[in-house]
């Protein structure tokens, strides 16, 4: 049942956009009850959450995957995984929707993506902190924290603000932190 309030949320939100996703029609679409939606979810708040959380870990397991290649650079495989998010707006409906939604004045989940610590953030930096103190072991902790927070909150920036086109954007971003890193 969980997943069919997702599922339907989801897909009115990239039909109409979140602001025009009420409960109400989300369980209709799912088709369970209105107070069953409040009691898995609590408020319209919480589904949003819910919602962004779901998208995410499946973007961030993505990245997991392009990070992971070993048959590449590291300096590659972390520009392959920043163009892999740079251009998930592009591909994915509900991303695309929020972003859409921020650049014509509308934010009702875009903080879910870039103002809470969960649930883009904080995985998002715990996964690249992981991947870069694996491939630096001898940089301090501080540096792969530094470079991990600024990848993440450049590439937040970027998808709601989009600089430059995604492979120059990915190609900057990567060169970035391993410049951070003392990496040529």
């Amino acid at each position: 049942m969980r997943e069919r309030v997702l599922d339907a949320a989801h897909e009115l939100t990239c039909a109409d956009g979140w602001d025009r996703a009420s409960l109400s029609a989300v369980a209709f679409l799912a088709q369970v009850s209105r107070p069953t939606v409040y009691k898995e979810f609590g408020s319209r708040a919480h589904l949003g959450h819910a919602l962004v959380t779901r998208e995410t870990r499946q973007l961030l397991d993505d990245v997991a995957e392009a990070l992971a290649a070993t048959d590449r650079h590291p300096l590659a495989a972390l520009e392959t995984a920043l163009l892999l998010v740079l251009t998930a707006a592009e591909r994915n409906p509900l991303l695309r929707s929020v972003v859409t939604a921020a650049r014509r004045g509308s934010d009702s989940l875009l903080p879910y993506l870039t103002a809470r610590p969960d649930p883009l953030f904080d995985a998002a930096r715990s996964l690249l902190r992981a991947w870069l103190a694996g491939r630096f072991p001898a940089r301090g902790e501080e540096d792969v924290d530094v470079a991990a927070d600024l990848v993440v909150r450049m590439v937040v920036s970027h998808l709601v603000l989009p600089a430059w086109p995604p492979e120059v954007a990915a190609s900057l971003l990567s060169r970035s932190a391993f410049r951070v890193l003392g990496e040529a």
